[in-house]
């Protein structure tokens, strides 16, 4: 069996402070590793969801996904993760531009969209960057929308951080948002897995959060993957 290889996202320096128009975080930038034709690879997009803010490496979903799909009899050679704390569609899109990617990905997943719901940025902006990112998912998948996962944005209106702002505003719009990658993920004939639901239950659960009290936490993270396992299960052996 093949050595398990993790392409990541490495930290740099956390900044002094946060600005108004992002949610708190850590820089990231990629490390590249030399991969064979014959791996099986898994591509992961997104922001801090994607990165796993706030917890361990091997709490993340992608990683806990790889973990998963191992012991099911799914070696996952390679996983290359481009996401960043605060990124919206746009900042994921030119992350893209400057990462060293290697495509065909045999698995692509795709969750972005809360620092545009956050920093209050149009949904139809939103529509159209997402499309645009979700048909170079499916390209990094060799063209093959079958390949591909796109999860829906969790609801941080349930967490302590939301504290003083309108709960209820957030969940309306977040659920927007979702309407939207919903609808543009069936068009495109990807699979949508929805994990606002989970995330909600945070509100009566703090064990679902991570210990800044904004980000899932491992706990939460597993239960995602618990919704993933089947379908990337199914992806995957197809190969």
């Amino acid at each position: 069996m093949k050595k398990s290889i993790i392409t990541l996202i490495l930290p740099l320096l956390m900044s002094a402070g946060c600005s108004s128009e992002e949610l708190p975080g850590v820089e990231y930038k990629p490390v590249m590793v030399n991969e064979s034709e014959t791996m099986i690879k898994y591509l992961a997009l997104g922001d801090s969801y994607t990165i796993g803010q706030s917890v361990a490496v091997e709490e993340r979903y992608p990683v806990q996904l790889q973990d998963s799909l191992k012991k099911s009899g799914i070696t996952i050679d390679s996983l290359m993760i481009i996401a960043q704390t605060g990124w919206t569609t746009s900042e994921l899109s030119r992350g893209i531009d400057n990462a060293n990617t290697n495509p065909p990905y045999q698995l692509v997943t795709l969750l972005i969209g809360v620092n545009n719901q956050y920093r209050g940025l149009d949904p139809e902006n939103y529509r159209q960057e997402f499309v645009l990112l979700l048909n170079r998912a499916i390209e990094f998948a060799g063209d093959d929308s079958g390949r591909v996962i796109v999860l829906s944005i969790p609801d941080w209106g349930v967490t302590p951080f939301a504290g003083g702002h309108n709960k209820e505003r957030i969940a309306m719009e977040i659920n927007l948002f979702n309407s939207i990658n919903r609808e543009e993920s069936e068009k495109a004939g990807v699979a949508w897995v929805d994990v606002t639901g989970i995330s909600r239950l945070a509100e009566d659960n703090p064990e679902l959060l991570a210990p800044d009290g904004l980000h899932p936490s491992g706990l939460m993270y597993r239960s995602w993957v618990f919704k993933l396992f089947p379908i990337a299960e199914e992806i995957l052996s197809k190969n």
